[in-house]
């Protein structure tokens, strides 16, 4: 065992660490928007050569119909979960419209108003017009503008094997999936803490077009006739124009127990909130939003991060969460790489498993509410100037400059990188981890550093610049070969996910009047 090896197990406090714990698991979810050729949203319905959105488990829509997303299963190799995501975006770019694109930024593309952006359907089915349902109430509280940001959800575990023995390295004893809940709980403390240096070397949406604005209170630039931005920005999407809620600011959580978080959602999710009130049925006595409540559903929560549990029929989330424990956790916060055709790459897989290991492993307090709020404006600091040179953040009350920080969280991440390479006698993890120093020292290596030096040097409005990637990426996808057996894969998937909501609906169902009425009586539910 090599000194590296061994000074990282002193660093987590380990005793071994077998080759098979470095086989974590990993999915991929990426949200990309369906533009027309003049760059305009797509107003054509989901295509159906792409299947059912209720039922397809590769492609679906996200808020609107024009908002796709594509969804990998749980690979334990990041070549394979790659290799799965340009299938299905190839497969998808081979079946839209002629004149469409897929939209290769995560801030959208010329946006007419609210009103015109189309929500996604879901068919007639109860369940498909609960999540129509949900979106019109997105719609209705936020308006439609916010919602048609594109980020890439990155979903990790780690492999069974890992588990118990970690247990008894830790001394714990006790039911082994509360050791898991607990230890995931604290990767997502210690992820809230450090997540600004994943929106620092990640961020991509450093300006946007003025269409997603509109009449909107902002506080960004205008850099010329079409383009607005914040000089130093990295990660507009996180931002306070993109997918955040100010309703949601009293919502003080900060995940030192399951039950704790899961109760505070339920209460938001039964107490009414005096401005969603007054969203009342539409005039032809269709409804306006699921309940008048803090939030219509767990998922109207906005969090950076969330602890999951694959549910079981109709078993909703947070029930799935308190009875079976946490499984997994989903990260929301990285934006689209324009200058990637899949939006991410090996490289920055690496770099993410390393960090939620690093995560982990590290001891992780328990939070409170004074360390919430300045997390909270670390965030919003990187997010808005991360790329200032003076750019300080605050650590347990003090500040610290984000340069120094980050070169240290950096050079400590090499030991959990230490631990997977050493698993898989590899020494990628180190490399991906090494060459995210060259960002700090010139942040217009960052993604969002090179999107503004294009737009400056060139000229270009955002748009445009995107326009061209994204013709660049659709055009690789739409041209590439599909071998014959995955094409056919493909098919079958379409042709199940269709049949499948055609059978969801030929089943009686109640009234939607009575299903939203029973839906929303779960919440006062013990």
């Amino acid at each position: 065992m090599g000194n590296i090896n061994a000074a990282a197990l002193e660093r987590y406090g380990l005793s071994t660490f077998e080759s098979a714990w470095g086989q974590v698991v990993r999915g991929i979810e990426k949200e990309c928007l369906r533009v027309a050729a003049d760059c305009s949203l797509s107003k054509n319905p989901h295509p159906k050569a792409l299947g059912s959105p209720l039922t397809n488990p590769l492609i679906t829509t996200d808020f609107s119909e024009a908002l796709l997303e594509f969804i990998t299963p749980a690979y334990s190799n990041i070549d394979e979960c790659l290799e799965m995501l340009d299938l299905i975006q190839c497969f998808s770019a081979q079946n839209i419209a002629q004149n469409e694109i897929l939209w290769s930024t995560s801030m959208p593309c010329l946006l007419g108003l609210s009103s015109e952006i189309p929500i996604a359907k879901y068919g007639d089915s109860n369940n498909g017009l609960l999540k129509t349902l949900y979106r019109k109430g997105l719609s209705n509280r936020y308006g439609s503008i916010m919602q048609t940001v594109a980020g890439i959800h990155y979903n990790f575990s780690m492999p069974e094997s890992f588990w118990e023995p970690f247990q008894i390295q830790r001394g714990e004893k006790g039911n082994l999936q509360d050791f898991k809940t607990k230890s995931y709980l604290n990767l997502i403390r210690n992820f809230h803490r450090f997540s600004w240096l994943l929106i620092y070397l990640f961020g991509a949406s450093p300006a946007a077009d003025k269409t997603f604005v509109q009449s909107r209170q902002n506080e960004l630039e205008v850099l010329n006739s079409n383009t607005v931005y914040l000089p130093f920005a990295t990660c507009l999407r996180m931002g306070r124009l993109g997918y955040k809620s100010e309703a949601q600011q009293s919502l003080f959580i900060c995940y030192n127990d399951l039950q704790s978080y899961v109760d505070c959602l339920k209460e938001a999710m039964k107490t009414p909130y005096p401005a969603y009130q007054e969203i009342t049925q539409e005039k032809n006595g269709s409804y306006g939003q699921i309940n008048a409540n803090l939030l219509q559903l767990e998922n109207e929560f906005y969090s950076s991060i969330r602890p999951k549990r694959t549910t079981i029929n109709d078993q909703r989330p947070l029930d799935a969460l308190l009875q079976n424990g946490i499984e997994y956790i989903e990260i929301r916060s990285l934006d689209l790489n324009p200058y990637l055709p899949l939006g991410i790459n090996a490289e920055q897989c690496r770099f993410v498993d390393t960090f939620l290991l690093h995560c982990l492993l590290s001891d992780s307090p328990e939070c409170n509410a004074e360390e919430f709020f300045e997390v909270a404006n670390n965030v919003t600091a990187v997010i808005e100037e991360g790329r200032s040179p003076d750019l300080n953040l605050m650590r347990q009350g003090k500040e610290k400059s984000l340069s120094l920080w980050s070169k240290e969280l950096l050079n400590d991440m090499r030991h959990s990188a230490s631990l997977l390479d050493d698993s898989g006698d590899v020494k990628c993890h180190d490399f991906a981890v090494q060459a995210q120093l060259h960002k700090i020292d010139d942040p217009e290596l960052t993604p969002s550093g090179r999107m503004m030096s294009q737009i400056n040097q060139s000229g270009q409005s955002f748009i445009e610049i995107a326009q061209q990637q994204s013709k660049k990426h659709t055009s690789y996808f739409s041209n590439k070969t599909i071998e014959a057996d995955k094409q056919k894969e493909m098919r079958i998937a379409v042709a199940a996910s269709i049949s499948k909501q055609q059978q969801i609906e030929a089943v009686a169902q109640p009234q939607f009047d009575d299903f939203l009425r029973q839906w929303n009586a779960h919440l006062e539910a013990p």
